[in-house]
């Protein structure tokens, strides 16, 4: 056994529960998915202080993934470590392995740049830039070189269909975006992800400050997007995650406790701190 392992276990009394983590569950006859990402023994500290415990994860291609969990259980942490915007914080330190199409983002030459462009991230509240629609959409192909009006209406115009907000949108490209509603807003964000052709699409509670038909319109694109994109989604309305993803994961105090089929997670859990979580017993 590790001395990482040897002192979790002393350390941590719930680890007494081993995890269940079953990747790439497939319907019979049907061929298994790709893996976008593979986590191997993740373990991640803020300074001194362990956030992310030893997590095993492989990540389906064109699948909604959802990680649920109550405060605090790691769940933002590890989204972010999957594009190494963890990173933005100093003190951090990790261990083990994450590979984004068979590389190690953290060893092998992957600059943040390329990574971030091709893992996008939209983020718990809508933060367009103080820009118009039009130059929303637009900033990160201009940052990659593409001048060309004719290209950039293109994709702007691409992007916001493909974020089902062009109808909406279309007479309003010039005006600031802030004068958007709020899911108008996080739909715009979308979009702008969407523009540089990312393979991921990482959202951090998505819904969390939008109404409620904003976030069923918000739910329905995930569900379009995932034709296109392998989305991971952090939530805390387990609800959402029942509604949205082919798969689940439980995180608990920075543990990744289970890890299976949404159905089966959720009428049928095989950890009991799970069952415990999704029926209200705490969180």
């Amino acid at each position: 056994m590790s001395k990482l392992k040897e002192k979790t276990l002393n350390t941590k009394s719930n680890l007494d529960f081993r995890p269940t983590v079953t990747n790439n569950i497939e319907k019979p006859g049907t061929e298994p998915k790709r893996n976008v990402f593979e986590i191997d023994d993740l373990n991640l500290w803020y300074g001194s202080t362990q956030a992310l415990y030893e997590v095993n994860m492989n990540i389906p291609e064109n699948q909604v993934t959802a990680i649920i969990g109550p405060s605090g259980c790691g769940k933002s942490t590890y989204l972010k470590a999957l594009n190494r915007m963890v990173e933005m914080v100093p003190i951090v330190k990790t261990s083990g392995t994450i590979k984004y199409n068979n590389q190690n983002i953290y060893k092998d030459k992957i600059s943040q740049e390329y990574l971030r462009t091709k893992v996008g991230m939209v983020f718990q509240k809508p933060n367009p830039f103080p820009k118009s629609v039009y130059d929303n959409v637009a900033y990160g192909p201009r940052v990659h070189g593409i001048k060309k009006k004719a290209i950039l209406d293109q994709i702007v115009e691409k992007s916001l269909k493909d974020a089902a907000i062009w109808d909406e949108v279309k007479d309003r490209l010039n005006q600031n975006a802030y004068g958007l509603s709020g899911g108008q807003q996080q739909r715009v964000c979308i979009a702008r992800a969407l523009a540089v052709e990312p393979d991921v699409i990482l959202m951090d509670e998505p819904t969390s400050a939008l109404d409620p038909i904003s976030t069923l319109k918000v739910e329905e694109l995930v569900q379009e997007l995932k034709e296109k994109y392998s989305i991971v989604i952090v939530t805390h309305n387990m609800q959402q995650a029942a509604r949205v993803s082919d798969r689940t994961a439980f995180f608990l105090n920075g543990e990744l406790i289970e890890y299976d089929d949404t159905n089966k997670l959720f009428q049928n859990p095989s950890d009991k701190r799970t069952e415990d979580y999704i029926t209200g017993r705490f969180g």
